[in-house]
């Protein structure tokens, strides 16, 4: 059996799960909603106040869907009960970011700001900043993977550099410096 696989889900007090006939899962929560279709040959079974996934086999194949769909279930009831963050520092001089409704409006260091528009799911709240600290814009949701790709998304406008770490990075990321030139000596 899969170890990931053969948990059981948990659902926390507020959160329900709803499983169709065409295997689509729902989970229900005081944050929001989410929904996953889950493939044919993995069994979804609602028993108490526990979700267990089963698989027909042993094949390579259902033991990876069995796992992955442990996984989508288990992230499904923490982001509808709980949510998910994630923060993100500017680091550059100049470089600002500004939260105007679903909208971002960035200072990156181009000749021009750069306005982000946001989906409906995602949170987004600017930290205040200290005089000489970098600015932190914090991104929440119930959507792991939604959440993920947004943020993965503004990072990639102005990516860390190696020599002097400059761009947008995630809050505790360990960045790879590189030493700058140094002058031959003569």
């Amino acid at each position: 059996m899969s170890r990931i696989g053969k948990l059981p889900v948990n659902l926390p007090k507020g959160v329900t799960v709803e499983v169709s006939p065409d295997n689509v899962v729902k989970v229900k929560g005081p944050l929001g909603e989410l929904s996953q279709k889950v493939d044919s040959d993995i069994k979804v079974a609602l028993e108490g106040n526990e979700v267990k996934l089963t698989r027909p086999s042993d094949l390579p194949r259902h033991r990876s869907l069995h796992g992955l769909y442990r996984a989508l279930i288990q992230n499904m009831v923490v982001g509808v009960s709980k949510g998910y963050s994630s923060r993100q520092e500017f680091v550059g001089v100049g470089y600002r970011v500004e939260v105007k409704g679903q909208t971002l409006v960035m200072n990156l260091g181009y000749s021009h700001e750069i306005q982000f528009q946001l989906c409906p799911e995602i949170k987004a709240q600017a930290e205040e900043v200290k005089k000489g600290a970098n600015p932190i814009l914090l991104l929440k949701s119930c959507d792991k993977q939604l959440l993920g790709m947004v943020a993965s998304k503004i990072r990639s406008l102005r990516a860390p550099e190696p020599y002097k770490g400059k761009g947008i990075k995630y809050v505790g990321e360990q960045l790879r410096r590189k030493a700058g030139k140094t002058a031959a000596a003569k």
